[in-house]
């Protein structure tokens, strides 16, 4: 299947390689995961449920969450009308959200919880957002819930988005990316469907992956890199794994034992201090620390002792 918008992953991972965990997320301790045939059916529901809400073709919708399924079924089910995501980093100030709320035009929100629910309520006021098109991923109360607006999603017919989706083309506008702000105010870069798509083709072949494997993912998805990297995953059907947070990377990669993930070396240098640290508890031999690698086919090597894998 030819993979020519972004949305056009989900059917080519569908009957290349079903999943039963293209998505997933640590809750209550376990690992629950989602299957391609669930991503597709509740990116639809997104997708139906922001129609019903009145949005349409080129109507930007913000996303800020730490990474995790609900992200990609958002993602997903905007860029299914033609509608245009605004991923924004948890970390930013108020005044950044309102900012590229206004610069953007933004006309839906989700947020992953209740402290970054209360800056979104403040950087939206005077602002043209209605309430009832924000929405939070975790379930807070006197907010409507990720869950209403699939169950909103229901009462439509997926027959629907054919044409919606029918209508977006390769170089249609994908997605707005706001720079930081070093330079004065954030600047949103616009990218196209085919921008990040031609990136994953021309990556292709230094990404050695395939249906059998599993990736860790823990670099922001607001930021361009992860989300690329995902959709490359999900291409060659790649099982994405969300870790919890950054302190306990490196439990999560003994965990699922990936065999491929992205990073930056401070966070390699974060992992490396916690087993040594780990190391140097007493009663533990260094020689435990040094082999608590995250799993086969995958090797982190001791920067002092180039023998032996971390």
């Amino acid at each position: 299947m030819d993979v020519r918008r972004t949305f056009d992953i989900l059917p080519h991972q569908l009957a290349s390689f079903p999943k039963k965990d293209a998505l997933a997320a640590k809750i209550d301790g376990q690992w629950v995961p989602t299957s391609t045939q669930q991503v597709q059916d509740e990116a639809n529901l997104v997708s139906l449920g922001l129609v019903a809400l009145g949005l349409k073709r080129g109507d930007k919708v913000a996303i800020i969450s730490m990474n995790r399924p609900e992200w990609m079924l958002t993602d997903f089910g905007i860029a299914q009308i033609g509608a245009v995501s605004v991923p924004m980093y948890p970390s930013i100030t108020v005044e950044d959200y309102k900012y590229i709320f206004a610069d953007a035009g933004v006309r839906a929100v989700f947020v992953a919880d209740s402290a970054l629910l209360d800056k979104v309520k403040q950087a939206t006021v005077g602002l043209d957002i209605p309430a009832e098109n924000i929405f939070t991923y975790n379930h807070v109360p006197g907010t409507r819930h990720f869950s209403e607006l699939l169950n909103l999603g229901k009462k439509g017919n997926v027959a629907d988005l054919e044409p919606l989706k029918a209508a977006v083309e390769p170089d249609d506008l994908l997605t707005l990316i706001y720079t930081s702000g070093t330079t004065g105010s954030p600047k949103g870069v616009m990218l196209t469907h085919d921008n990040i798509l031609s990136n994953c083709r021309g990556s292709q072949r230094f990404v050695p992956v395939n249906k059998n494997d599993r990736a860790l993912s823990f670099l922001p998805l607001c930021h361009i890199f992860e989300r690329m990297v995902t959709y490359l995953y999900m291409i060659n059907g790649v099982s994405i794994y969300y870790a919890e947070n950054m302190d306990v990377i490196a439990d999560n990669l003994r965990e699922v034992k990936p065999q491929i993930f992205t990073t930056v070396p401070r966070l390699l240098e974060k992992v490396y201090d916690k087993i040594v640290a780990k190391g140097h508890e007493p009663g533990r031999r260094e020689e435990e620390a040094i082999f608590l690698g995250p799993g086969p086919g995958l090797e982190v090597r001791h920067p002092e002792r180039p023998g032996h894998p971390v």
